[in-house]
């Protein structure tokens, strides 16, 4: 069978909603199947994304539908658990949330403590929640609940909690006992309890859902009046296994130093049996201990060893959930050092690089929303600051530029025959099908035009970047106009107004979302793309009668100080905007050495940065680890969701590392004093394998289990413009951005040039 892609279609798609004004839309939809049509005798680019998608594995999906829990990113107490205790019962909680253990796991570097005391006329109970990350499939389908456990003394069957399940949709089971699925846990030996899914029984009134499993609870038992600890790993849901084999061993591992940690990499063999990678790391004079593990889809590990002075051999096998394991790979030898600035801002770079290298949807070669998320949803906007990122891979060798035009091709060649509306691409696409994804709701099937300039602008920096003569970058120059030439900007307006650009039209729902697109946030480069566009151009007044409009309540320039910094451009009443305004249109665009009439937009968005910075230096609501060197509030998932981070009016204690460090350009000194402090003194909690997570919390001890393919390009990016300008200079080569300039009116100004 053979799948067939639209190629300018009209057709439905997802909008991005500006993250400063996206909203949720609790509509339920209607599923959405559209037919995929070849075009012009595609067929071999159709069956090679074919083969692609047979060949690469999911990162998540699997992951996602049978591990429950695996370990903590805390390694103090785990944040999705807590804890209820009666007296005279006693139960350990830290802060309210189930300790965490480092000396015993399965999954390395940790395990769950469960120590309590059952006593009569007492109760206690321990609740492990699901880590319900953004776009998480969630849908167990195994027949049977598997926990690790580990009691050091041992631990008598009767001792043993009871057991509960709910789902995330208000149901509910009876309690089990523990001790009808085991004869005791003998002393110091983990075992593997399993319990069928078919013994848990509905107790609410809207039936228990097993597929849909969103906690655990475990309540006490027997009231033997004996203080107990029980040790929890590795809970998984997954179908009976029989007789296993041990997987294939990991092969090619190769191990690079850094300042403060080590990148170990493989290769691993195609094996549906493997549960996990075993990290393993021998100090000088030691042997091999398990370090951490890996989720199947990613062939890297990241050791944050804190030290600039020391020298590792390392190892990698491959196991199941059963812990069969694989005979070990070869050992490698690394070791940390110190490391200029200039090295420490490449470090970062090529980590924020490698999300969109190695972690992209294999058969487009775009950017993911998220990982781990939904392994089939393409960001558009996203997968367009990938592609600099990309240019930024390229320029400095962190992929052969050579490899880096063939995904570039790849990227081109999917975008054509997406779905598309108007010319328009929807804010996310199915790596699969090539169609519309409407994550965020029923309307928002149809186009994005935000998320279409985002994509358009990494498209016009490579169309430049990759200017050498050979067949391939000349295919690749021709096959980017073509896509820009095809956008038809001209028809967002809504027809009674004409008067500004909107950002979703969708064949069902036309301009229902009715979206206008007004600053200040990050919309500045929709409406120059559309300006300068040269098939489909709106006129250059829709800047001054949109973009910068006084609408309504909406009022463009507000000037105001905040700690003695004028900011020409106030968000909403009171409070300046989140950082990512600062940074999604000026990605590409180079906000030096111009201003219109209301300001010079790199001195602002300085200004912007500069008051991150003094708000959390100031710290009026007190959250632990705020300062000089520790800030960037934007829009990222948080503790309890998203939010749209910002000085004053929203703020929980919730940093990104991106903030701060994608501000680069315009704060050179307090974005280098953020990274070291992020890398150095906060480390294994917010560095990982894709570089900064991201966010953080340590007034709750919690950080992001995600990487957001809108954050961390933006620190590949914005620290190569502020180092050498290469994206800055790329996009601006363009002759239609200058014609753009002057049709709107914008004057030199030399603030901001250094």
């Amino acid at each position: 069978m053979f799948l067939r892609l639209v190629g300018n279609g009209r057709t439905s798609v997802v909008p991005h909603f500006s993250i400063s004004q996206r909203r949720s839309v609790k509509t339920k939809g209607k599923r959405i199947v559209t037919q995929l049509i070849t075009t012009r005798g595609k067929l071999v680019v159709i069956c090679t994304l074919l083969l692609l998608c047979c060949a690469v594995p999911a990162l998540a999906d699997r992951y996602s539908q049978q591990v429950f829990f695996e370990n903590s990113l805390s390694p103090v107490s785990y944040f999705y658990s807590s804890g209820t205790v009666s007296y005279p019962s006693r139960l350990k909680l830290v802060d309210g949330k189930l300790p965490v253990e480092s000396l015993e796991f399965v999954s390395a570097p940790n395990a769950l403590e469960l120590e309590w005391q059952s006593q009569n006329h007492g109760a206690w109970d321990a609740e492990i929640r699901l880590y319900n990350w953004r776009n998480r499939v969630i849908d167990f389908r195994g027949d049977s609940l598997y926990l690790w456990l580990y009691a050091k003394e041992g631990l008598a069957a009767r001792a043993l909690p009871n057991i509960t399940l709910t789902d995330l949709d208000g149901g509910f089971t009876a309690k089990l006992p523990l001790d009808r699925y085991a004869a005791g846990l003998p002393k110091g030996k983990w075992t593997r309890l399993r319990i069928p899914i078919a013994e848990f029984k509905s107790l609410s009134r809207r039936a228990f859902q097993p597929r849909r499993l969103g906690s655990i609870i475990l309540s006490q038992g027997e009231a033997d009046g004996a203080s107990h600890r029980l040790y929890i790993d590795d809970i998984r849901v997954e179908n009976t296994a029989a007789a296993e084999r041990a997987p294939a061993a990991p092969t090619a591992v190769q191990a690079t130093g850094y300042e403060r940690h080590v990148d170990i990499r493989w290769k691993a063999a195609a094996d549906p049996g493997v549960s996990q990678y075993v990290i393993y790391r021998a100090l000088p004079g030691g042997d091999f201990r398990p370090i951490g593990v890996q989720r199947p889809g990613v062939n890297r590990y990241s050791d944050y060893l804190g030290d600039e002075h020391i020298t590792a051999r390392y190892r990698v096998s491959a196991r199941s959930s059963s812990l069969r394991e694989s005979k070990p790979s070869g050992e490698i030898v690394a070791s940390t050092h110190p490391m200029t600035d200039d090295g420490l801002l490449t470090m970062v770079q090529e980590a924020s690089f490698r999300y969109y290298w190695e972690a992209n949807e294999p058969n487009s070669g775009m950017a993911r929303e998220s990982v781990p998320g939904d392994d089939d949803v393409i960001a558009l906007g996203a997968s367009g600051f990938g592609i600099m990122a990309m240019v930024v891979g390229a320029e400095r060798g962190f992929a052969p530029r050579e490899q880096v035009v063939n995904r570039m091709l790849q990227i081109a060649a999917f975008l054509k025959h997406a779905e598309r509306i108007h010319g328009a691409w929807p804010h996310f696409l199915s790596g699969r099908t090539g169609h519309v994804l409407p994550v965020f709701g029923i309307y928002e099937d149809g186009a994005d035009l935000v998320e279409t300039s985002f994509l358009m602008q990494g498209l016009l920096t490579a169309r430049e970047y990759f200017s050498g003569p050979g067949k391939k970058e000349t295919r690749l120059r021709k096959e980017i106009t073509e896509l820009w030439e095809g956008v038809e900007w001209d028809w967002f307006r809504v027809p009674q107004t004409q008067d500004a650009l909107y950002w979703h039209w969708s064949r069902n729902w036309g301009f229902h979302i009715a979206n206008r697109l007004e600053g200040w946030n990050e919309v500045m480069i929709t409406y120059m793309l559309a300006i300068a566009s040269p098939t489909h151009p709106v006129p250059p007044s829709l800047y001054d009668t949109g973009y910068t409009a006084t609408h309504g309540e909406h009022k463009y320039a507000d000037k105001k100080t905040y700690y003695g910094i004028l900011l020409d451009m106030n968000y909403s009443p009171g409070s300046p905007g989140p950082l990512f305004f600062t940074h999604y249109s000026y990605m590409g665009y180079d906000p030096r050495g111009w201003r219109d009439r209301f300001a010079n937009y790199f001195v602002n968005n300085r200004n912007e940065a500069l008051i991150s910075q003094a708000y959390s230096t100031e710290n009026p609501r007190h959250w632990k680890g705020y300062g000089a060197d520790s800030w960037g509030l934007t829009a990222v998932d948080g503790p309890d969701g998203y939010h749209e981070y910002k000085p004053l009016t929203e703020d929980d204690g919730t940093l990104a590392p991106t903030g701060a460090i994608s501000s680069y350009p315009y704060t050179p000194g307090p974005s280098m004093a953020a990274l070291k402090h992020f890398y150095r003194d906060l480390g294994a909690q917010v560095w990982d394998v894709y570089g900064f997570r991201d966010s953080f919390n340590q007034q709750t001890d919690w950080q992001s289990g995600i990487y957001m393919g809108l954050n961390q390009a933006p620190q590949a990016v914005m620290v190569e413009n502020g180092r050498t300008g290469l994206i800055w200079r790329n996009f601006m080569k363009n002759g239609e951005i200058a014609r753009m300039q002057r049709a709107i009116g914008l004057q030199p100004d030399d603030a901001g040039r250094q």
